[in-house]
């Protein structure tokens, strides 16, 4: 339980945020070690803060308690303290619950920017539309939240949309907020070549993936197979006369990358390698986790990209998230960018409360 959180523990997270304090004060530090306890001091400082609220409110309900129960004590005065317990009996468990969310093992690619790539599914070009609606509600919501979108490559579609476009997602905690998005996205509408007025239902896959950074995933040259050759566009025809067209092939892993959108042979090779090292990183990523992995599973999904994951019904307006049950009759809000802050809140929600209910059990 939340409020099972022992005043040992309570004293043991205060007085390592004291120390980390007094060891920052000297004057004598190297800048590296300055550095390493700056960064320990910004992640405690909020638990600190948590737990010392969790504290002052049980000292106050153990005093208001002694209060309330004194036989020999002013009538007033035990009527407030009567008042200020129940206050507190609100008041505690949530601050006690507050503390053990900030106590829950933390995703360590949480913070991370991240890749996002959609490709269309079945449905052929309402499928493109549809990720091209997707990837503009991303846009949209990035902005909303000062993040910026990089376009790494797309493959635009006929009649519009994509059928594949990736993007790089740039901002703090980006990870944490858009990772439950992996999976696939379904759409149920009357297609724009629709003649006959019939509801059709196409799929997009979503598959988020948090950034890696050199240092996460080093890439030996001698695991690379690097070919260039012209772009080409629709219909094959070469759309520059350079070999700028960069296909990258991990070796080890068969993993392989193509990058033409830039018209430089040195810019496509970098957003290659920066796409090659992410997928890496994740595939590393999925390898731990799938060691480590319990019996139980989280309630919101577990990202698997061929999890059906969310309906978007247009005759209806309403957009359902099948992993929490939750259905919103707000589906051009949503689309547009601001009201998908609502669900992505449900979500998370959902995972905190299944992982606090893990560690109960």
């Amino acid at each position: 339980m939340a409020g099972a959180i022992s005043s040992a523990r309570i004293a043991q997270i205060e007085a390592r945020r004291d120390e980390l304090q007094a060891l920052m004060s000297r004057g004598d530090l190297p800048s590296d070690q300055f550095v390493q306890l700056s960064k320990d001091y910004a992640e405690i400082e909020p638990v600190a803060v948590a737990a010392g609220e969790v504290r002052r409110l049980r000292a106050e309900l153990e005093v208001l308690r002694g209060m309330a129960e004194d036989e020999s004590g002013d009538a007033e005065l035990k009527a407030m303290a009567v008042e200020e317990v129940e206050d507190l009996r609100v008041r505690l468990p949530e601050a006690e619950r507050a503390l053990a969310l900030k106590l829950l093992p933390r995703d360590a690619a949480d913070e991370r920017s991240a890749m996002l790539e959609i490709r269309a599914g079945t449905g052929g070009d309402e499928a493109a539309l549809f990720a091209g609606d997707l990837f503009r509600m991303y846009q949209r919501y990035a902005e909303n939240r000062g993040w910026r979108v990089e376009l790494i490559s797309a493959s635009a579609a006929d009649l519009g949309g994509y059928k594949e476009v990736v993007a790089s997602v740039t901002g703090a905690g980006v990870f944490a907020r858009l990772k439950f998005e992996s999976g696939v996205h379904r759409v149920q509408r009357v297609p724009v070549t629709e003649s006959g007025g019939r509801i059709h239902t196409s799929a997009a896959t979503v598959a988020v993936l948090p950034e890696a950074e050199d240092v996460d995933v080093q890439i030996d040259d001698k695991d690379l197979r690097i070919d260039v050759y012209r772009s080409s566009g629709p219909g094959g025809q070469s759309v520059n006369t350079t070999d700028s067209a960069v296909r990258i092939t991990h070796l080890p892993t068969g993993l392989v990358v193509i990058q033409q959108d830039e018209k430089s042979q040195h810019k496509n090779k970098a957003k290659a390698l920066k796409v090659l090292r992410t997928r890496l990183y994740e595939m590393e990523r999925e390898r731990l986790a799938s060691e480590r992995a319990g019996a139980r599973k989280s309630m919101v999904g577990s990202g698997d990209r061929s999890e059906r994951i969310r309906t978007y019904n247009f005759p209806q307006g309403r957009v359902t998230d099948h992993r929490i049950n939750l259905t919103l009759h707000r589906l051009d809000e949503i689309l547009e960018g601001p009201g998908l802050d609502e669900l992505v809140g449900a979500l998370i929600a959902e995972d905190e409360a299944e992982r606090l209910a893990q560690l109960d059990g």
